[in-house]
């Protein structure tokens, strides 16, 4: 049997190093430009599913979203980041509390432009997926494959009685109608997800557009304009085709704080500064947030995220 030998701390970092000047050089040849925002600014995310940390001054930012946001609406053009970003979320072999984060925007695309780009930057990163084919995957598609459910047409009750005869214990739980579909999505769809492709999860429901605008796909549904990749049952990021309409926008947060209220968690304040930045003109663009240090993990073959960041103790 052979024997791994541990990598050195010298080839760690070099690795890492040179993974980051790659997708520098990609952006560069390109003309998009980097930028660098603050990772401490006055409010958090207002979505139920992310946990905002609070630090003294405001919230550590769990992307630089509505920072990159503020610098498109005076126009800054193309614009990426590399920044490390935080949420306290459950730590594992895929999750950290900080991590970095691969955001950018690219005004003039919808989120199909925006998915051939992804593509093209996974297949100069990941010299083992050159060749493998890329699938559009409608999120519904995958619920009426494993589940035999039209989640377009189904009601609420139909949703927790499947959710209840595959996940028993979530009886007892308060769950909406999105928690639900995500408990059945993360526990016997998404392990099974980009095996041998690059596997892109579309046409998600309105409920779960977040930033996305709302449009209608070519069965007449309406849908989300947003997707995800994934590869080898990792999700690696997440792209929107970016809604302009500020008080769209800030009825969706509005909602997201009763979603957290009836949760039973804290309301965030809203990002006045973002919604300002809305208002005064986001141009038509689209944008997506990558994990780094996951794709890192595929890149270099690591089981655990811990062995792709520098260590920060001896």
């Amino acid at each position: 049997m052979m024997i791994t030998e541990p990598m050195t701390l010298a080839a760690k970092i070099t690795r890492r190093a040179r993974f980051l000047a790659a997708i520098r050089a990609f952006f560069a040849a390109r003309g998009v430009l980097e930028v660098d925002t603050a990772q401490l600014r006055p409010c958090g995310v207002t979505d139920p599913q992310l946990v905002s940390l609070a630090a003294s001054g405001g919230y550590l930012q769990t992307s630089p979203e509505y920072a990159m946001k503020i610098l498109l609406a005076q126009g800054a053009g193309d614009i990426y980041q590399l920044a490390h970003v935080f949420r306290g979320e459950e730590q594992g072999r895929k999750h950290r509390c900080e991590f970095m984060l691969l955001e950018w925007y690219r005004c003039g695309y919808d989120h199909l432009h925006l998915m051939d780009e992804v593509t093209d930057l996974v297949r100069t990163l990941l010299p083992t997926c050159r060749a493998w084919p890329v699938r559009h995957t409608p999120y519904a598609a995958l619920f009426r494959d494993r589940f035999a459910i039209d989640i377009h047409r189904a009601d609420d009750a139909a949703i927790r009685r499947l959710t209840t005869a595959h996940i028993p214990e979530s009886a007892t739980w308060q769950l909406n109608r999105d928690a639900m579909l995500d408990l059945l999505y993360s526990h016997y769809i998404e392990p099974q997800l980009g095996r041998g492709a690059l596997e892109y999860i579309c046409d998600y429901p309105p409920s779960q557009a977040a930033l996305a605008r709302i449009s209608e796909n070519a069965d007449g549904e309406t849908v989300a304009a947003r997707f995800e990749l994934y590869i080898d049952g990792m999700e690696l990021c997440n792209g929107f085709w970016e809604l302009t309409d500020a008080a769209e926008q800030r009825a969706r947060f509005l909602a997201d704080n009763r979603t957290r209220v009836q949760a039973g968690l804290p309301p965030i304040p809203l990002d006045e500064d973002f919604l300002a930045a809305l208002a005064h003109g986001l141009p038509d663009c689209a944008g997506v947030a990558l994990g780094v240090d996951r794709l890192l993990m595929l890149a270099s073959d690591a089981t655990h995220i811990e062995d792709v960041v520098p260590p920060s103790r001896l």
